[in-house]
């Protein structure tokens, strides 16, 4: 092998090789040299002069590859050292190799990187070695070792690194101790002497093996030719590194002892090391025992943190020292967040050294100072409850999802047993129907061939002359199979047959799949043409498949279709309500779009929104400034309420805007307005505040607790609307995820049928009575029945009693004593009219201040005709009031009752029950419809109506009319329609009676008047008929309704839920709810509607016939235009989804307070 050494410039051998130099080593730089062996320059004086020297390996490829891998000897020698380069074996560990590594990279910033080049049959490696700072070039004190002498085998001590340069002092060492300094470098010095030896025996051993060095000089370089010899780099490495470590230790030992001398003869019992303490940095604390109130404790520890205590908490025990003096020590690592560290010293128990109660502090330099620390806390907290919250919303997404999977089991099971249930109803009617099947029927008809199985193509042969059908121009065949089972699938012409003995005909047809029976009736027209029919005497003709699948077989089939039908209706019906919940939360937002809106519409977590204000409708119109509040969650956000910022002019008119950063845990965005930074006048939305959902976010909104006492619930004991507000209001808030419970008298006349799981749960005593509670399940609500011991409700109705005020006082207060004795805290009590009203002021002054304090009640009129006395105490006692519609709080706001509470006082539309009035599973009507086939439904139920009623069956406009006869609902105005649509050529239904005799024997009357008068175009059915009631929301154009006031009215909401469209009077619900096509188009745009009907200001019969003429030629002279309104209708949401929202701000704005 072929080394080459290249000196740099302008040093040459003279300059190294001089008479002041006793020796030098040259090492390879750390780095990619595999193959060299280190070359060593055994000493021959005592003194080297710091120099630097450049040097250059060459090392020949082909000399490498005929070298023997081989391990030298570490034996002994008494020989000679040779002069010359010595290799010399060493073993390193890992740890060694990687501190060397880090000592370099850190200490030692002279040290240039090595770099390697690599050529077909040579490998250069330069480095510049330091012989000063890289120890590569060792100091010996000449007159310490003798050459010749002889030393006893000792360990391997590296070299150190910087500490060999004696030049740079300590200043914290002081003058006197540096004696001490050098007696142990000299012993240092003798153990590379010893080191030397090492290398000389080792150079003996390759010299036994016949291996030789040979060095020829040039001027710039000395080349070595070695040709078998193992590199090894790592020695002088190795030993230069242990060397600097030991120094350093004995630098830092010394240093130590001096502190802890001076503390010590100050008076001072801690220090640390360093003095200067820097952020992510090790420290060593030293403690004095003895000069502390733990100098006779047998274990010392410290407890400490950082910045004041809030950061990074620690407690370690302190161990014994060498030091002078009764010192104790542990390491402590700095945080890199650090200005400051505190701590106490204690014994682990009971006794502290806390600096007489005001701890102890080392300032901390390169940390963060206090202000970049508090902004690291928040950021930290706030990535904590970032983290908090995603694994809460993670936890709440699987538990929902466990919940989806269960739910989704729940109704398979319920499916299959339904679709069991099913197949067994139609498999019994099928069998005894083939029974009676047969294959023909003498002289009527015959099957060819005899023998047919499904797929196969037959004739049926028909003698015309058998039956009804001799004289009819056609015949036709309307056929099914398996008792009609999947309806019309049969329908062919019959044919004249040659066949002699009668009048026979013919139609040739495929046996449907999967037929076991075949079903057919012969008729003189295709369906919906034909007008005479032969069906074998009502009983239909019926024949058997002989040749059919075997029948077990086809009912495990037709058992699975029926489960897979029930399975994609009941998807169909979810998708449905999750698109209509979709759209009423659009029209939530959209309902306040003439005020407020945001860009974009839907706002989402982690995103930055423009929030958009028209200050022109509000009480902040003409204000120079506008100025925007905001926080998030109901105002409860970690973050607490933003700083208000002023908005600016946006680009459209009047408005202004504001922009807001959305957290990534915000479920609701919350806002208001004022005229001035600090406040002003404010535009709050009534009390309630602005609030816009937030999509996406990581935390779901917590659920409410709403609890209702109420003396009426539909279904089991329902006497007007009151109990359907009860019921579908509950429903439509449970499923926004909310808890609610109902409490309700039990009543002797309760409608159990529609109780499940109705059981006795506890007794408690009030009122010098007994009370018993039982608990149940009403329409997926949880209701608690009271049953009173007194017998208050067993009176076998529900009003009526001469002491209902008693009854259901009584009522009040034992259903908040069950909630008292019970342990509930709801956060909201919601009580219905003048019946449940005295909840308001029993529960503030008997219960409010015994548990349930945050609490609050929440009042409903729904009839201000009754009860007025206890509805004005309710008013003044709830903390939120309500009625049914918007208009109507207004119209009654002058109410002496309702004046002084109208800053609590809001109008909540009612909605309607879609499970009750749904067209697409609606039982009363001849065909199930949708918006998307509502022309053909609604033309059905007009015809099934027209027959029922006995019209004339014609496409006529047709008014239907649904009310109870009472002034309230204009029975003048009534009259005056009917006659009115018949003067237009219309046809008119009406249902529904007077509980005032006079009205009904009027009404009476008319109706003998109309149906001798126009029986084909007018009938009136003076009581109530629930399938009838169906029939007319489905078959009718228009819906009259002409209330002279209305507080809510379903009836409009039922009729456009059917697709009829509404006639009303403007006033109260009705005007919230219906928008005339040719004058509220803003309106309807303003609450994100388009316009659904027609409407008319006055209680006369000009205002009717303005809004009747209009509707009925709109039906004449464009029916593309008037069936789309049918369609536009039926998709507008009035059910309980869009109430339910608003009631939850309701509820949200009543616990503010």
């Amino acid at each position: 092998m072929e080394l080459s050494l290249q000196v740099q410039r302008p040093f040459s051998y003279q300059a190294v090789f001089n008479h002041t130099t006793d020796c030098f080593k040259i090492k390879p730089f750390p780095g990619s040299f595999p193959f060299a062996r280190t070359k060593l320059f055994t000493p021959w004086r005592s003194e080297c002069p710091p120099i630097r020297l450049l040097h250059r390996v060459t090392a020949s490829a082909a000399d490498f590859s005929k070298r023997r891998q081989r391990r030298l000897s570490n034996s002994s020698s008494k020989g000679p050292a040779p002069k010359g380069f010595i290799p010399k074996k060493q073993v390193r560990t890992s740890t060694q190799r990687r501190d060397r590594k880090n000592i370099v990279e850190k200490d030692d910033s002279n040290i240039p990187p090595s770099s390697e080049s690599v050529e077909p049959n040579k490998t250069e490696i330069e480095s510049n070695i330091a012989l000063e700072e890289e120890s590569t070039i060792d100091l010996y004190q000449k007159n310490e070792v003798d050459e010749g002498e002889k030393e006893e085998p000792k360990e391997d001590i590296p070299s150190g690194g910087e500490e060999l340069a004696f030049g740079q002092s300590n200043p914290n060492v002081e003058t006197g101790r540096i004696s001490k300094s050098h007696e142990d470098i000299a012993g240092l010095q003798k153990k590379e002497t010893i080191l030397t030896n090492d290398i000389v025996n080792t150079s003996r051993d390759v010299a036994s093996e016949e291996k030789y060095l040979h060095v020829t000089e040039t001027d710039d370089s000395v080349t070595i030719k070695d040709e078998s010899l193992l590199s090894d780099e790592k020695i002088i490495e190795d030993a230069s590194l242990k060397l600097k470590l030991e120094v350093e230790a004995n630098l830092h030992k010394q240093e130590i002892e001096d502190l802890a001398e001076e503390n010590l003869l100050r008076g001072k019992f801690f220090f640390v090391y360093p003095q200067i303490v820097k952020a992510d940095e090790d420290i060593d604390v030293f403690f004095n025992r003895s000069f502390s109130t733990l100098n006779n404790e047998p274990d010392v520890l410290i407890m400490g943190a950082f910045n004041d205590w809030r950061w990074r908490s620690f407690t370690l025990r302190l161990n014994k020292t060498h030091l002078k003096g009764d010192w104790w020590s542990c390491q402590i690592h700095v945080p890199k967040e650090a200005y400051k560290m505190d701590f106490v010293f204690f014994n682990g128990q009971n006794v502290y050294d806390n600096n007489d109660r005001k701890d102890f502090c080392i300032p901390v330099e390169d940390g963060m100072d206090v202000f970049e620390f508090e902004d690291f806390l928040l950021e930290q907290k706030r990535k904590e409850l970032e983290k908090l919250a995603k694994e809460k919303a993670e936890k709440e997404r699987q538990e929902e999802e466990q919940r989806r999977i269960e739910a989704e089991k729940a109704a398979s099971k319920a499916e299959r047993a339904q679709a069991r249930m099913e197949t067994d109803g139609r498999r019994e009617i099928l069998q005894q129907l083939m029974k009676k099947a047969v294959r023909s029927v003498d002289n009527i008809w015959f099957i060819e061939p005899n023998e047919f199985k499904g797929v196969d193509k037959v004739k049926l042969h028909y003698n015309k002359s058998s039956g009804p059908l001799a004289n009819a121009n056609e015949l036709w065949i309307h056929g099914g199979h398996n008792n009609w089972s999947d309806g019309l699938t049969i329908v062919e012409k019959l044919a004249k047959s040659k066949r002699e003995g009668g009048d026979w005909w013919y139609a040739e047809f495929v046996i449907p799949d999967r037929a076991l029976v075949l079903d057919w009736v012969f008729a003189n027209g295709p369906p919906k043409f034909a007008t005479m029919y032969d069906n074998n005497n009502y009983q239909d003709f019926h024949s058997i498949v002989p040749k059919s699948n075997p029948e077990d077989l086809y009912w495990v089939e037709e058992e699975h279709q029926i489960y897979r039908k029930l399975q994609e209706e009941r998807k169909l019906r979810e998708e449905a309500i999750s698109a209509k919940a979709e759209r009423t939360l659009k029209r939530f937002l959209l309902s306040q779009k003439h005020i407020v809106y945001t860009e974009p519409l839907d706002v989402h977590a982690g995103s930055t929104v423009t929030v958009i204000y028209n200050p022109a409708n509000t009480p902040l119109n003409g204000k120079p400034e506008i100025w925007f509040s905001c926080s998030f969650n109901r105002w409860t956000h970690r973050m607490g309420p933003l700083p208000p910022q002023r908005m600016l002019p946006a680009d459209n008119g009047s408005h202004v805007k504001a922009t807001v950063k959305v957290p990534l845990d915000a479920y609701m965005m919350d806002f208001v307005f004022s005229e001035r930074e600090d406040g002003g006048i404010f535009d709050n939305k009534g009390g309630m505040d602005y609030h816009i959902p937030v999509f996406g976010g990581i935390v779901k909104e917590p659920p409410m607790n709403i609890v209702h006492i109420a003396v009426e619930m539909a279904p089991i004991a329902k006497v007007g609307g009151l109990g359907d507000v009860v019921t579908s209001l509950s429903r439509a808030v449970q499923d926004l995820n909310h808890n609610v419970d109902i409490i309700l008298p039990k009543y002797d006349c309760l409608n159990h049928s529609h109780v499940k799981d109705l059981h006795y749960q506890r007794s408690y005593s009030w009122g010098g009575t007994e009370i018993k509670v039982w608990c149940g399940k009403v329409e997926g609500l949880s209701v608690y029945f009271l049953e009173s011991q007194n017998r208050f409700f067993s009176t076998g109705c529900v009003y009526g009693c001469g002491n209902d005020a008693e009854r259901f006082g009584f009522f009040c207060h034992a259903a908040l004593e069950f909630l008292h004795q019970g342990g509930f805290h709801p956060d909201i009590i919601h009580c219905h009219d003048w019946s449940s009203a005295p909840v308001a002021w029993l529960f503030k002054d008997h219960y409010m201040h015994y548990g349930p304090s945050k609490t609050r009640v929440v009042f409903t009129i729904h009839n201000l005709e009754f009860g007025v006395h206890f509805i004005g105490k309710a008013m003044a006692y709830a903390d939120k009031a309500t009625t049914v519609s918007p208009t109507y709080s207004k119209e009654v706001a002058g109410n002496p009752v309702v004046a002084p509470h109208l800053h609590k006082f809001h109008g909540i539309l009612n909605g309607i029950d879609l499970d009750i009035w749904d067209p697409y599973n609606d039982k009363f009507i001849p065909i199930s419809y949708t918006s998307e086939n509502v022309v053909e439904g609604k033309r059905a139920a007009k015809e099934a109506l027209q027959q029922r009623l006995g019209l004339k069956k014609s496409d006529l406009p047709l008014v239907g009319i649904i009310t109870r006869l009472t002034h309230q609902k204009g029975i003048h105005l009534i009259k005056h329609a009917i006659w009115r649509t018949l003067e237009c050529n219309g046809q008119v239904v009406l249902l529904g009676s007077a509980p005032d005799p006079r009205i009904q024997n009027d009404f009476v009357n008319l109706a003998n008047q109309l149906h001798s008068s126009h029986g084909d175009c007018a009938h009136l059915c003076l009581t109530y008929d629930e399938p009838l009631s169906h029939l007319i929301y489905a078959g009718a154009d228009f819906i009259l309704v002409p209330s002279i006031f209305e507080p809510c009215g379903l009836t409009q909401l039922t009729a456009m839920r059917y697709g009829s469209i509404p006639v009303v009077r403007k006033t109260g619900g009705l005007y919230d709810t219906v928008f005339d096509v040719d004058h509220d188009k803003a309106r309807a745009e303003a609450q994100g509607l388009e316009p659904n009907g027609f409407s008319f200001d006055g209680a006369d019969s000009a205002g009717v016939n303005y809004a009747l003429s209009r509707a009925i030629s709109a039906s004449y002279d464009n029916r593309d235009w008037f069936y789309s309104l049918c369609k536009r209708v039926m998709e507008q949401d009035w059910s309980w989804n869009r109430p339910a929202l608003d009631y939850m701000e309701l509820y949200h704005a009543a616990r503010k307070y």
